[in-house]
């Protein structure tokens, strides 16, 4: 990629019913030092800047280089529209193009045409009432790229990795599994050091029953898969805190020792970290072969065509896309100047 060069970011605009389209055109309102793609209807963008009182300038993308981006300014990769939009009424014919939006962000990554993927939120409800078996963006990306993956929400204070996400209640401690785990706290050490830079990775894992187990008295799970796990991982190097009692893992000075937690569900940790920083979280698929953030809110139906709607967690995950793209663009100039054995620096 040219060095001047902006780094080329594929957004997704999400459900069309919803705020994504809207949040996109006031992402593109800023001077961020990105090339952004937009993967979506031009239509559907152009009533999205109106209803947001915005000008911008919409380019068809070419994919050559660019090396500045005038505010308003938004490339598109166009992907039609089964049936115009309704804000606040997602409709199931529009599922298929939620989905080729996505294929064409993970396509794209793996063939080198974008540096990352930033994605709006999508209405997971509509795509099933289309007859499409869907649980979410993380389990598409995992999906069609045979990766295995982690899904990991992250505020400027707190990072935060599920070892389950969208199951009902009462289907997580099936779930929560020995190699299950393992697998999953592999992906996060690795990963906080590859897009993170932490060289020695500390990561609080949080128990799964209330005062993780009571010894025993609150459930077994701790005492039968956790405890065992964590030894022997600890056993390896891994620098591993628990299992913690939920309750108390998010006070300041338990905070100090770790840099990451592993949650086992979906709602044991997310309210602590979207109540602190729910402008400001980005979700973040680790295991990818590509970069991918997104925001930690949903479709925001209510607000959907009143141009009214907040970007700040579009623009938080965009700016963590370009920081991770920075990163490993840096490691990788870097491992480009180590001498290989056998020949001079």
């Amino acid at each position: 990629m040219n060095a001047t060069a902006l780094p080329r970011l594929a957004v997704t605009a999400g459900e069309p019913a919803g705020i994504g389209p809207e949040l996109l055109i006031r992402l593109a309102a800023t001077p961020l030092a990105a090339n952004l793609i937009a993967l979506t209807d031009r239509g559907l963008l152009e009533r999205a800047a109106a209803r947001c009182g915005e000008a911008v300038e919409l380019i068809d993308d070419d994919g050559a280089p660019v090396a500045e981006r005038r505010p308003g300014q938004l490339r598109v990769r166009p992907i039609a529209l089964g049936t115009p939009e309704v804000p606040g009424r997602p409709d199931p014919r529009n599922a298929r193009h939620v989905l080729a939006t996505l294929a064409e962000a993970a396509d794209g990554c793996l063939a080198g045409r974008y540096a990352a993927v930033v994605t709006a939120p999508l209405q997971k409800a509509s795509i099933n009432e289309a007859g499409i078996r869907f649980s979410g963006h993380t389990e598409f990306f995992a999906e069609r790229t045979r990766a295995d993956v982690v899904m990991m929400l992250a505020s400027p204070e707190l990072r935060v990795a599920l070892a389950t996400t969208h199951l009902p209640l009462s289907a997580v401690p099936a779930a929560i599994t020995r190699e299950g785990l393992e697998r999953v706290l592999r992906i996060v050490h690795l990963e906080l050091k590859a897009k993170f830079g932490l060289t020695g990775p500390r990561i609080a894992v949080l128990g799964l029953n209330p005062h993780a187990g009571e010894g025993g008295h609150l459930g077994h799970e701790e005492i039968d898969t956790l405890i065992p796990l964590l030894d022997a991982l600890r056993a390896e190097g891994m620098a591993l805190i628990g299992p913690l009692p939920a309750d108390t893992a998010f006070v300041p000075a338990q905070r100090a020792r770790y840099d990451a937690v592993l949650a086992m569900y979906h709602d044991q940790a997310l309210p602590v970290l979207k109540s602190e920083a729910f402008d400001r979280t980005v979700n973040l698929t680790l295991g990818l072969p590509f970069i991918r953030t997104s925001v930690d809110h949903g479709t925001a139906l209510d607000l959907a065509g009143t141009g009214k709607g907040d970007p700040s967690s579009l623009i938080a995950a965009t700016r963590m896309a370009l920081d991770l793209v920075a990163r490993r663009r840096s490691a990788s100039l870097a491992a480009a100047r180590i001498p290989t054995a056998g020949h001079d620096a």
